[in-house]
């Protein structure tokens, strides 16, 4: 078995995504498991990252912590050095189009968070970028390889559903106002003006799913709202929340399916987890989470009879069946890393690039819009020519407008 070595620029690890998932739950992970597999069964691939952030404190604790020999303050020096190959960016939306931007420039591979920018007409542009100077690119799809996504995507292929005719997903819980409780989400998530929001944080999310197993999203009508308008911040302050913390969405997929996802801060939950979506096909139907999976074929199903007038003694939960997981499923932010460290080094596939970022970050500026404007938004379909920041504005604009006016204006 030989070994090579990867070295990884891993800006904005302070953070708590940075840190909890792509430090220690992927990288330092693979790094204790001895690297990462290549397909020829003899090679693996061993990475060495360098912590990079703003306060040498905090990067100095967490290389003791964990045994990590480099770290910096200084992004453009590691970016000048041939012993790091990919830069990796966990910073807040509003800091990472620019650190991009020098990471292309100095030929880096660049693995990112999604939002990738703040506005699809930087996103794309980074991804017209990173092609004209023919790097590799790759953005977090995580929710992908949730257990429960990866069992979905198995029911989808072998044909269970039939034809697929709804999806219908909630997904939040309560974060606490940081009063008399602290907040489990930064406060910068709640402004506008630092990149914060709901709808930028979970419709990027949401396209990514919805095109990977259903099909593209062609149009969005959303609904937008702060909910908490005054929140305490880290240092026990109030402030303005100016982003919304509440989005209730219905999209339409290629092939007819509706998919209705509503994304909230501000509710307790009543489900197994803190994610669920059922999809309801002519065949059968699937409630999947971010682990399990229950499923109710067609010749299963019970036949509810509509009685307001008596108790109904049925138990529905009783009807489904729990679907086997038949493998074991690893954390998705360390299996999607080692499925980019392939691409790297061995050029194996990878789809999640800066192109499926941007058209994530398009859909969350049409529920933004649609929010706003009260009507429906059409997508135009996003290629890195095939598509002008100016066509897609022209075929938002022709949609239809919905009758019923939207409140709450957001941004």
């Amino acid at each position: 078995m030989s070994t090579q070595t990867i070295g990884i620029i891993m800006n904005g690890v302070s953070g708590r995504m940075g840190y909890r998932q792509h430090l220690v739950r992927s990288i330092l992970a693979i790094r204790e498991q001895g690297g990462v597999l290549l397909a020829d069964g003899e090679t693996r691939v061993q990475v060495e990252p360098i912590l990079v952030g703003r306060s040498e404190k905090k990067l100095a604790d967490l290389a003791a912590k964990h045994g990590i020999e480099h770290w910096t303050t200084d992004l453009a020096s590691a970016l000048a050095d041939d012993r790091w190959q990919i830069y990796a960016d966990f910073l807040v939306t509003k800091a990472r189009a620019s650190a991009i931007k020098q990471a292309i420039a100095a030929g880096k591979a660049i693995y990112t968070e999604k939002p990738t920018a703040e506005s699809f007409e930087e996103a794309l542009e980074l991804a017209r970028l990173a092609d004209d100077a023919g790097i590799k690119n790759g953005v977090v799809h995580d929710k992908l390889y949730l257990p429960g996504l990866q069992k979905l995507r198995r029911l989808i292929d072998s044909g269970f559903f039939g034809r697929i005719l709804s999806v219908r997903g909630e997904f939040g819980y309560w974060v606490f106002e940081g009063d008399w409780q602290e907040a489990q989400r930064p406060s910068w998530n709640y402004r506008a003006e630092d990149g914060g929001g709901i709808i930028s944080d979970m419709f990027p999310h949401w396209n990514y799913v919805l095109e990977n197993l259903f099909g593209r999203v062609e149009s969005v009508y959303a609904q937008a709202t702060t909910e908490i308008p005054v929140r305490v911040d880290e240092r026990g302050e109030p402030y303005e929340a100016t982003a919304e913390d509440a989005a209730y969405a219905i999209f339409q997929l290629e092939g007819g399916i509706t998919a209705q996802l509503n994304s909230s801060w501000t509710t307790r939950v009543n489900r197994d987890e803190l994610v669920e979506f059922q999809v309801d096909g002519t065949h059968g139907s699937a409630v999947v989470g971010l682990f399990g999976c229950k499923i109710q074929p067609r010749n299963a199903t019970p036949k509810p009879v509509w009685n307001p007038d008596l108790a109904d003694a049925h138990d529905y939960d009783g009807d489904w069946i729990e679907s086997p997981g038949n493998r074991e499923f690893e954390n998705g932010f360390k299996t999607q890393w080692e499925g980019f460290i392939r691409h790297v080094v061995e050029d194996a596939p990878n789809e999640f690039d800066f192109l499926a970022g941007a058209r994530g970050v398009l859909l969350a500026e049409a529920g933004l819009r649609s929010s706003a404007e009260g009507r429906r938004i059409e997508l135009p379909e996003v290629t890195l020519d095939g598509i002008s920041v100016e066509a897609g504005l022209a075929a938002a604009a022709a949609a239809e407008p919905v009758a019923a006016p939207v409140a709450d204006e957001v941004r």
